[in-house]
């Protein structure tokens, strides 16, 4: 198992401008196959999705192939593939369908370290159909959300828990096979918010028993697009509300208009590309997908290591990332100084790291960080040892440096 961390940066044209990133949480950065794919789709003929002419053929063929690269990234069935505009909107869209199959005294469990996508959706739809909403709370302390936190809001009356695989503030990676498990043998079906999640590690949706898995290929490699996984079996049982000619095929029936081809093309690639992070991998594309992000996970834990060993050494800095099995994400905060002012000062040293609380409010608030948040580190498969080395110095020289007037 290799990782030509040189080889995988050369693929990246955006590198070239000189910034050391480490906002990859937000959205990463897009290798030259990704761009190409695109504008290859976009430079051949397209129409409506058909069998007749090229432009239909292409068409649909961008279509499948990107389910398909998708079910192999997750451990999905193609058929349980929906694309929709953003990780947010399919949930909102999600949230208000099942809504319909809920009752006053229904319950529906979230959690304060999740995302606000897998919060507020969920929230809006219980208070819509009269169901209780019910809160998962995590330790503050630790940064732990454990299966016995979920358990404790469970009840028989429980009709969907909406909790986060990876905490995009804080790296928190729960046990979810657990908590399904639990969440299943209450009766109730489990939304996992895997967006910052598929970024770091190899996807397992049945191993971690989710109904539904969403991610957004923006946030590793791909274009920006949300993605959500689910059985063909259980999509079958749901009846959005769409448009009176179009199809009611499962998982057409969840997507809303003309899908966004150019980045259909785009996803496929970028799971191709992730397939490629192990250069000696071989097998089928799943297969090399898994050699490829232990790859990843090998070459991020390290960077992760010298991370923190070198914010350990500045004494002003306040870790708020401090789960025993997390992502290579760190979220800090700084006494006496304002976060924003170290992203605008390392922003002048071209070092990409931004503060805020990244729509991760309820996490934030119950850091004791208000809605402010604070410094969010994040690594992406073309981070480097240098790139660290940069952010250490750029954060011990901002410390050192007199305060902002005003």
């Amino acid at each position: 198992m290799t990782y030509d961390i040189t080889a995988v940066r050369a693929q990246f044209p955006a590198l070239k401008a000189g910034s050391a990133h480490f906002d990859g949480p937000g959205g990463t950065q897009t290798p030259l196959p990704v761009i190409e794919a695109i504008s290859d789709a976009l430079a051949n003929p397209l129409a409506n999705r058909g069998h007749l002419t090229a432009g239909e053929r292409n068409s649909e063929a961008l279509v499948q192939s990107a389910r398909q690269a998708m079910a192999d990234l997750l451990g999905a069935d193609p058929a349980g593939i929906v694309f929709g505009r953003s990780a947010t909107a399919l949930i909102y869209d999600f949230s208000r369908t099942l809504a319909k199959t809920w009752s006053p005294g229904d319950e529906v469990v979230v959690s304060r370290l999740d995302h606000d996508s897998n919060i507020r959706p969920w929230v809006q739809a219980a208070e819509a159909a009269g169901a209780t909403v019910r809160w998962a709370d995590f330790d503050p302390a630790t940064g732990e959300l454990t299966p016995d936190d979920i358990s404790a809001q469970l009840g028989d009356r429980t009709r969907l828990v909406a909790v986060t695989a990876a905490s995009n503030l804080i790296g928190t990676r729960p046990d979810i096979p657990e908590i399904s498990r639990r969440a299943h043998a209450a009766g109730a079906l489990v939304h996992v918010d895997g967006v910052h999640y598929a970024a770091h590690a190899h996807v397992d949706i049945r191993r971690l028993g989710a109904d539904f898995f969403v991610c957004s290929p923006y946030k590793f490699l791909g274009p920006h697009l949300g993605v959500l996984a689910g059985s063909p079996g259980l999509l079958e049982t749901l009846t959005p509300d769409k448009l009176l000619p179009s199809t009611n095929a499962v998982p057409e029936r969840f997507e809303f208009g003309t899908l966004p081809y150019e980045f259909l093309a785009g996803t496929r690639a970028a799971v191709d590309f992730l397939a490629t992070l192990d250069p000696g991998a071989e097998g089928s594309r799943r297969e090399r997908l898994a050699s490829a992000f232990a790859a990843l996970e090998e070459h991020e834990a390290t960077l992760r290591g010298r991370i923190d060993e070198g914010l350990a050494a500045l004494d002003p800095i306040t870790i708020h990332s401090r789960a025993v099995d997390r992502t290579p994400t760190v979220l800090l905060t700084i006494d006496g100084h304002d976060t924003t002012d170290a992203y605008r000062y390392l922003a002048g040293r071209g070092v990409d790291a931004p503060s805020g609380s990244f729509y991760a409010v309820e996490a934030s608030r119950r850091l004791g960080l208000g809605d402010t948040g604070g410094l969010r580190i994040g690594l992406a498969p073309y981070t480097s040892t240098e790139d660290v080395d940069r952010l250490l110095e750029a954060l011990s020289d901002f410390l050192r440096a007199p305060a902002p007037r005003g």
